[in-house]
This record gives C-alpha cells, sequence and structure tokens, in this order.
C-alpha cells in the first residue's frame, strides 16, 4: 500500500517558522553588538561607598540606537579639569575591562572609502588650510597652531595614548558623589591629578596605580610647537620678546581627555600646579585630535562673556604668560567632524581625544 502523501503545510504554520528564524538571526546580532566596540558606565545606584565609586566597562544591551558612553553634566558644576572638589570622588575601573579610546573592531566592518570621498576630504581640507590663518594670536600669551600636528603624527599620539590607556593606571571615569558620571574619559601621565584633594601626586588614590611615563614623542611635539609659537610671534609687531610672552617649557605632566560626542568641560582655571609654575606663567599645551571642540575662553566664568574658536583635528593650542590662568572651557563636541582619514587609520571612536601638557 502506497504511502499518504502529507498534506501541505498551512500559512498559519508557515508564519510561525518564519518569526522563529527572524528571532534566532536576532539573538545572533545582539549577540555580536554585544562583544562591539560601544559600553556604557553602570547606573548610579551602587552599594559602594561615595570615594570608591567603581565604574566598570559592561557592554550595551541596546540595539536600537548607539548607546551614550557617559553622562553629560551641567556646565556650572564644573571647576578645575571639570570636576567639583567639593562634590567629586575618583571614579575607580577595578575589576572592569579597561576603556579603548580605538574601541573594538570584532563585530565591525571596516569599508574602504570610495575615491570620491577621498578627493572630498582633500578638497575639504585645502578650503580650511587657505580660509584659516594657520597661525593666530588670540590674546598675549594665547597662540592658536592649526593643523599644527601632521596625519602621521596624529596616528601615532591616538595608538600611544591607546597603548597606555588599556593599561595600569590608564583612562578611568572622574564621576559625582551623587553616582552622576563625567562625559569624559580621564587619564594622567607622569603625575596624578586628585579631583577630590586638586593636587598632584605620584599614585592614583583610588586604586594606587603609578601614572604612565610622558611619551618622549609626546615631548618632542610640545617643545616643536612652542618654537614655531616664537618664531610666529617674532614676526608680529609689538612683541620685543617671545619668551616672555610664552615662556619656555618642558612638561612633567599630561592629561589625556576622551570627550563623547555629548561631551563639555564647563569654564576653569587650570591652577593646581606649583606656585613657580603659576608665578613665571609656564604655558599649557594643548593637542585636539578627533572630532571638532567648540572651545570657550575668558577672564571670567561667565560663558556668555566668554570668546569662542574651534579647536579641530591636529590644532595646537598654547596659552602662558599674562593668559595662563584664563578661565576655559568646550561648550560642545561637534559630532562627525573628524577626518574620514584619521578615523579609517586608527578606529578612533567618535569623539574628541585631549592632550594638555604642563610643568608641575
Amino acid at each position: 500500500m502506497a504511502e499518504k502523501t502529507p498534506p501541505p503545510p498551512s500559512s498559519s504554520s508557515n508564519r510561525r517558522k518564519a518569526r522563529a528564524a527572524r528571532g534566532q538571526v536576532q539573538e545572533k546580532s545582539l549577540e555580536c553588538r554585544k562583544e562591539g566596540p560601544w559600553s556604557s558606565s553602570p547606573s548610579a545606584s551602587s552599594n559602594k561607598s561615595p570615594l570608591q565609586m567603581v565604574t566598570p566597562v559592561q557592554p550595551t544591551k541596546s540595539v536600537d540606537s548607539p548607546p551614550q558612553m557617559v553622562a553629560s553634566v551641567q556646565l556650572s558644576k564644573y571647576d578645575s579639569l571639570g570636576t567639583s572638589c567639593a562634590n567629586v570622588s575618583v571614579g575607580s575601573n577595578s575589576g572592569a575591562a579597561p576603556f579603548d579610546i580605538c574601541g573594538d573592531s570584532k563585530c565591525s566592518v571596516n569599508v574602504k572609502p570610495s575615491l570620491l570621498e577621498i578627493n572630498r576630504e582633500k578638497r575639504r581640507a585645502k578650503e580650511r588650510s587657505n580660509s584659516v590663518a594657520q597661525l593666530q594670536h588670540l590674546r598675549p600669551g594665547m597662540v592658536l597652531l592649526k593643523n599644527f600636528l601632521k596625519p602621521d603624527d596624529q596616528i601615532e599620539i591616538i595608538n600611544l595614548c591607546r597603548e597606555v590607556g588599556v593599561g595600569k593606571g590608564g583612562f578611568y571615569t572622574p564621576g559625582y558623589r551623587d553616582g552622576a558620571k563625567l562625559s569624559l574619559r580621564m587619564m594622567c601621565l607622569g603625575k596624578d591629578w586628585n579631583p577630590d584633594s586638586s593636587s598632584y601626586g605620584d599614585v592614583r588614590a583610588f586604586d594606587g596605580a603609578e601614572p604612565p611615563e610622558i611619551p618622549e614623542k609626546f615631548k618632542e611635539l610640545v617643545q616643536g610647537a612652542i618654537g614655531a609659537s616664537h618664531e610666529f610671534l617674532k614676526g608680529r609687531k609689538g612683541t620685543s620678546n617671545p619668551s616672555v610672552e610664552l615662556p619656555p617649557m618642558s612638561p612633567d605632566i599630561c592629561i589625556v581627555n576622551f570627550y563623547t560626542s555629548r561631551g563639555r568641560l564647563g569654564l576653569h582655571q587650570d591652577k593646581d600646579e606649583s606656585q613657580d609654575s603659576l608665578t613665571k606663567g609656564l604655558p599649557v599645551v594643548s593637542f585636539s585630535l578627533g572630532d571638532t571642540a567648540e572651545f570657550l575662553y575668558g577672564d571670567s566664568r561667565d560663558d556668555t562673556k566668554a570668546s569662542k574658536v574651534d579647536l579641530e583635528t591636529g590644532d595646537v593650542l598654547i596659552f602662558g604668560g599674562e593668559s595662563r590662568r584664563i578661565f576655559h572651557g568646550v561648550s560642545q563636541i561637534k559630532p562627525k567632524t573628524a577626518p574620514k582619514w584619521l578615523t579609517d587609520k586608527s578606529n578612533l571612536q567618535p569623539g574628541r581625544l585631549n592632550l594638555t601638557f604642563r610643568k608641575y
């Protein structure tokens, strides 16, 4: 006897199988995303003590939109380097995966830019170069060197910061005692800066880590920028001695901040260095890489009276002499303004990498 032919599956049965298949695909996609480069800070609720706030880097569970790594904080809460000494405790990454400014490309797909995109980038860079003075005298003791850092130097700086930043004494998230997190990651080189005490030390308070040394490459670039500023000042009328307006400086401290696209830094003064350094007006030298920052500066903490200037990738800003104690900050990070060649070659996460050098 011939076997009976089974009836064809119903349309409802087909729909159930299709939904099950889609569910498996979504689960695999979610697993891949969990292993991706993005991470988010934990919630403010923690049973740790206020002075031992832990900020582990946990994978995001959202698949709908890119998560924000840290929360935005009101400008008025910031003091030196964006932290209020009375209200802030140093965060800790103890037991957590290290923060990687270049992310993890395990689940990402790098698409090679087209020739059209490459040529467009070159035209934009040339237009910026022709329309903006390469060296600008913003005020006495304050010089901006546009596009001073060469492309190869920018890539090397990012790679060195990434290498040091994932190790002991690397990037961590400063935060408030109420659990709020600052919208940046910080790492100190040479000496550690403690937000609680507004002072420098040889070890990091919350984990005892010694700050990594400042790479010699960074010191060479700082000296080159100061030398270029002196040459620029020599050609200006009214500048008799460039070394008086902008004193020479050999850095022994570098504070590295990584801002997300929502990063902010309220107006503050850099005034925790030694009295000798401040009295001599030894300058602060700032490197910008990645997305553009809208930088504020002025003689008071009133942001409505502050001047503004865009700091783009490769720019170096120097302020010393009579401008050494100016109020300064970052009002916004402009998303997707980093050149494509930089992000393609370095895999730098969206945001801005900022290095500020000074002498204790």
